[in-house]
């Protein structure tokens, strides 16, 4: 994606000349006859991103791009609608604004074609824009793929091997230290985690990143990464199925974002906590009526295998509560609940902290993800009582499904100063502008512009 993005202007650079209504007139009056006529006949409008290309003698001589706004999805949406070329836009935008064209315009030419064969369509250039941090451009637009290609990536590329050879190789490129437990090692620390991952002929993995200076304020990141979700012995159907190489989104969102506070030298502690687990059918697969115990101590009555992987957060938010940290941030594609509450474009996020919760609010308006703090409202843990445990791992309810998975994963949270956990989709089940259909870094911006403003770096303060 970032070959979209280029330093110089050619000989054959168009201008990209955006307007609104309120710009549009006073533009167009500036212009020829013939090129008011064209306009005229095109019932161009300045408005929905629309564009339309400018005649020359030669060919076109610019384009116009009708936007209400500057944000990252109107340059998205401007790229695809332009021929193959190089662009530059004339317009004056703030720096944020800069940055933000920089990466829409990139994110439009994100294409996951590893398994296709021949040559992509060419996609337009753009010179960078005045202003832009390239260096903040750079790392979003690579974490963003990289969560991507993640998701996309089918299970059988993608399996709890392969999730730890890729922190491994996070942690090398940025120095951070790994250790990873794997197999029947895992039986006795995090029993939960192995029995959702025994069932599979390939073994689980406990991954555990650990990067920055120990001075620092303690960030912990968990994420779910169930590389295949069949349902366990209470199997899914096909069409159920079909979507869950993407069950992994919650530890490809946290990897993207640790490589974001990394790349960036953000002044935190940070730990990365994945479960890396496949949810089979087989001869040694945990059974509804099992009784598990956890990391934590309490015991959980399985009522649904396909209610994994929470058992694999109780895990490991136990090992990542037991450490205190100032902010402990999980995710997972948790529940579908979320979705029939939510839809798959809203994520929803649950938190005891008022304070942490109006800061990620104000990071989602900033980044314009659309994201909604969720209740944990405490009565619904009833519906987790368990005749023969400390609890169920699935509610006996079809009622507030995301609550309740919630309410499960806080049992295991008592130390950390803040904690949130978000129910994302991971997944973009049409395509737009920038997000083609698949998978999808869902919350991944809004958790990066949470975590830049709660841990500035010292140059960003003035210090």
């Amino acid at each position: 994606m970032l070959h979209t993005l280029v330093n110089r202007k050619s000989a054959r650079t168009l201008p990209l000349f955006v307007v609104d209504e309120k710009s549009f007139p006073k533009w167009k009056r500036a212009q020829t006859k013939t090129l008011k006529q064209w306009i005229a006949a095109s019932a161009f409008q300045p408005k929905g991103n629309r564009v339309l290309m400018l005649p020359g003698a030669r060919g076109p001589k610019g384009a116009l791009l009708g936007a209400s706004d500057h944000g990252l999805w109107t340059w998205a949406s401007a790229a695809s609608r332009v021929p193959p070329g190089r662009y530059v836009i004339d317009a004056a935008l703030e720096p944020g604004e800069a940055t933000e064209a920089a990466i829409g315009w990139a994110l439009n030419a994100y294409r996951f074609d590893r398994y296709r064969s021949g040559e992509g369509d060419k996609a337009p250039e753009l010179v960078w824009p005045d202003g832009a941090d390239r260096e903040e451009a750079r790392r979003v637009i690579e974490a963003i793929g990289a969560v991507r290609d993640r998701i996309n990536t089918p299970a059988s590329d993608y399996g709890p091997e392969e999730a730890a050879a890729d922190a491994k190789a996070l942690a090398t490129r940025y120095g951070a230290k790994l250790k990873v437990v794997q197999g029947k090692a895992l039986e006795d620390g995090y029993p939960a985690l192995h029995a959702v991952g025994k069932g599979s002929a390939r073994a689980p993995r406990m991954i555990d990143l650990r990067w920055g200076d120990p001075k620092h304020p303690t960030v912990t990141l968990v994420g779910k990464g169930v590389v295949f979700d069949s349902g366990g012995l209470n199997l899914k159907s096909a069409g159920g199925m079909l979507l869950m190489k993407k069950d992994m989104g919650g530890a490809a969102l946290v990897l993207g974002l640790a490589q974001l506070v990394m790349d960036a030298a953000l002044p935190v502690r940070l730990r990365v906590l994945v479960g890396a687990v496949e949810n089979m059918p087989g001869p040694a697969s945990y059974r509804p009526g099992d009784v598990l115990r956890t990391r934590k101590g309490k015991t959980v009555e399985v009522t649904n295998t396909d209610a994994e992987g929470r058992l694999v957060l109780a895990d490991m938010l136990a090992e990542a509560d037991a450490e205190k940290p100032g902010l402990l941030i999980d995710a997972a594609t948790l529940t579908g609940s979320a979705r029939y509450a939510l839809g798959p474009e809203i994520t929803p996020f649950f938190t005891r902290d008022r304070e942490l919760a109006d800061q990620i609010a104000q990071a989602a308006r900033i980044t314009r993800d659309a994201v909604w703090r969720m209740p944990l409202h405490t009565a619904y843990r009833r519906h987790l009582d368990s005749r023969v445990a400390d609890m169920k791992n699935a509610a006996g309810t079809p009622f507030a499904g995301s609550i309740t998975a919630a309410l499960f994963l806080r049992e295991f949270v008592d130390d950390a100063a803040a904690w949130v956990h978000f129910d994302i989709f991971g997944w973009c089940d049409y395509g737009r502008s920038g997000r083609p259909v698949g998978g999808e870094a869902t919350g991944l911006r809004t958790l990066w512009e949470t975590l830049k403003r709660r841990y500035p770096r010292p140059e960003s303060t003035g210090a």
